[in-house]
């Protein structure tokens, strides 16, 4: 069996930087099993396998992995996937867009792209679950010795730690500031304490300071129970952050975008777009949005 693949970085508009991605065409005939094992293979935070959708309708089916475990819903394989399949499906010359409507196991997710002559193409979809408070995060006191920071280094403002989700859970941790953020490092001995297990808890941090003024928070991601140590750049976690943001914000009703910056500390730079829809003090729609480049492509023989 031979099937094509692509690898993107996605989230940035420059190769080499903001989070690199594997996608798998034509992967209908792989089981799960050997799902896994190429995505182990490839070692990327993620890697996307599409196959033909369910609904003629649809532009694609796809599954995505980690280099342990098949996620239900992730951000940057979702930007990465449709900005592939748009340029794959849409050749040509000029300004032109294209709809992809991906069947994820989170539900149908559809994605708007637009693709322009000598610039990176970017994609926006919508979040196919609006972001809701997924329970109660473990004590500052167990978070700072997990994050190896100090308590009073967790919280800024009116800001705590919380427990979002938009199809994939994640533990938000306001930290007083950039170089505070900078020094954070996940302490495998405390690890178990704040989480429940070494391997498990999907950790985003966040803080006002930024790097770039056009910045609206500077973030970072930890992993290891999906076999990520840090993410470059966290969409499903950009989705969620919607939902942290409208609670100790307040956004009043309208349209709000805000630029997320991820990945600095490990010399992926990336930039991650949300927009977030408020109607009658509840959130209405969040949609997340960022460019994507190609780097590789080639031929699995399996």
């Amino acid at each position: 069996m031979v099937l094509d693949f692509y690898t993107l970085d996605v989230f940035t508009e420059q190769r080499l930087a903001g989070n690199p991605l594997a996608v798998v065409l034509a992967a209908d005939a792989l089981d799960e099993k050997r799902m896994q094992a190429i995505a182990r293979e490839f070692n990327l935070a993620e890697t996307v396998f599409v196959m033909k959708p369910a609904s003629p309708a649809h532009s694609a089916r796809v599954r995505i992995f980690t280099p342990v475990k098949e996620l239900p819903f992730a951000g940057h394989p979702t930007i990465g996937a449709a900005v592939l399949l748009a340029e794959l499906r849409t050749p040509g010359a000029g300004e032109r867009d294209a709809l992809i409507v991906l069947e994820e196991a989170v539900g149908i997710v559809r994605a708007a792209v637009r693709l322009r002559d000598g610039v990176p193409s970017h994609a926006e979809f919508d979040v196919p679950k609006l972001p809701f408070d997924a329970g109660s995060p473990p004590p500052v006191e167990r978070l700072a010795a997990a994050l190896g920071l100090l308590p009073s280094e967790i919280g800024f403002a009116n800001h705590r730690p919380s427990h979002y989700s938009a199809g994939l859970a994640f533990t938000f941790v306001p930290v007083a500031s950039l170089e505070a953020i900078a020094r954070a490092e996940p302490q495998p001995q405390h690890w178990p304490a704040a989480f429940g297990s070494a391997r498990a808890g999907m950790v985003y941090l966040y803080c006002r300071q930024t790097v770039h003024t056009t910045s609206s928070f500077h973030a970072r991601m930890f992993a290891p129970g999906a076999g990520i140590a840090e993410d470059p750049a966290t969409g499903s976690a950009a989705a969620a952050f919607a939902g942290v943001i409208q609670r100790y914000d307040a956004l009043p009703d309208g349209t709000h975008k805000r630029i997320l910056e991820q990945g600095y500390e490990i010399g992926r730079p990336s930039e991650i777009a949300i927009s977030i829809e408020v109607e009658g003090g509840r959130l209405s729609a969040v949609r997340v949005g960022g460019s994507a480049v190609r780097v590789a492509e080639g031929r699995l023989t399996l």
